[in-house]
Order: structure tokens, then sequence, then C-alpha cells
């Protein structure tokens, strides 16, 4: 018999519902302070089902999108829990959203750090000087880029975003059904 939705869930259902091993989600518990499950006699756990969603999100972003741990928690502390879980689940309104609601906080100060590998909250790419790494480089087809600050305007970075999660729920989709 299935659980409700809106049911707890045991660490090994969680594990097998993400193809994770159990020590991952607990691993992650002590990464990610957003992730609370309820813990009962023994300490044993029962996950919410905010919680497997918030889950579904950070295995999304670390697994499908190579994102680092650091960068998982930044986008956490910028964006919020229902950000990440939107992400897993494709909810492109709600994504959209509370990026607008963001927009409007001041951006947290950046400490630079020579000896970090990648900037955090993106995945790990070497800038290759070509737009997504397709066509020539920005300089041969009149497209301002920038790595590092943003030269795009808010109108197109609003659009490119929006081509992003799209081809990433596609990405998503398509996983699924290899």
């Amino acid at each position: 018999m299935d659980k409700s939705p809106d049911a707890f869930r045991t660490i090994s259902e969680v594990a097998d519902d993400l193809d994770l091993p159990q020590h991952v989600l607990r691993f992650w518990e002590t990464r990610f302070p957003q992730i609370k499950p309820m813990k009962r006699g023994g300490g044993r756990r029962y996950y919410r089902p905010e919680d497997v969603d918030l889950l579904k999100g950070i295995r999304h972003l670390l697994y499908d999108h190579g994102y680092t741990i650091k960068g998982v928690q930044k986008l956490l502390r910028t964006n919020g829990n229902k950000f990440v879980s939107a992400i897993a689940s494709g909810d492109l309104a709600t994504m959209e959203a509370i990026m607008a609601a963001n927009a409007d906080r001041p951006a947290e100060p950046k400490v630079a750090n020579p000896e970090d590998d990648q900037i955090v909250g993106r995945p790990k790419a070497k800038p290759s000087g070509r737009f997504f790494g397709f066509g020539g480089g920005a300089e041969d087809d009149g497209l301002e880029v920038s790595l590092g600050k943003s030269s795009i305007a808010k109108e197109d970075r609003a659009l490119l975003q929006e081509a992003l999660f799209d081809l990433l729920e596609c990405k998503r989709l398509l996983d699924q059904v290899r």
C-alpha cells in the first residue's frame, strides 16, 4: 500500500526514492542546516514532504548540474528552500516569483578568495569565452557577455534564465525516461 503524499517518510524510503545511500542523506544534514527531519526515539528519522522536496532539489543541483556543496548552500541562503525545491519539480512560476522578490534585496558582500576553484553558487565549468559554450567568442558574434560581472541587460537575463530552466526541465524529463 502506498503512503499518502502528506505522509512522513523514513530515511530508507527517501534514500530509495532519491536513489542515494542513506549515509549521503545523513551527511547532507551536517552540511545543509535547512534539512531537519523529525527524530523519534532511538534517533530514527522521519522526513516531511517539504524535506523530501528540498532533498530532491539539492540532489538535482549536486548530481545533475554539477554544483558544489558551497554553491548549493549559497543558493539556499540567497533564495531559500522553496526555490531549491522548485528547481527539482520544475515549478518555473515559483522560481520566477522568488527571483523577482530577491532582485530588490541588496546583494551580499563578495569576498574574493584566490584559492576557490570556481565561483560559489555556479556549476563547475571552465569559462570558454563562448556564450553557453556554443558558437564563437563574444567578440565574434557581437554579444557582450561577461562571466565575472553581469553586463547582460536585465530583460535578456530573465529570458535566458527562463530558457535555461526550460532546458533543465527537458533534461530532467529525458533523464527520467532513460
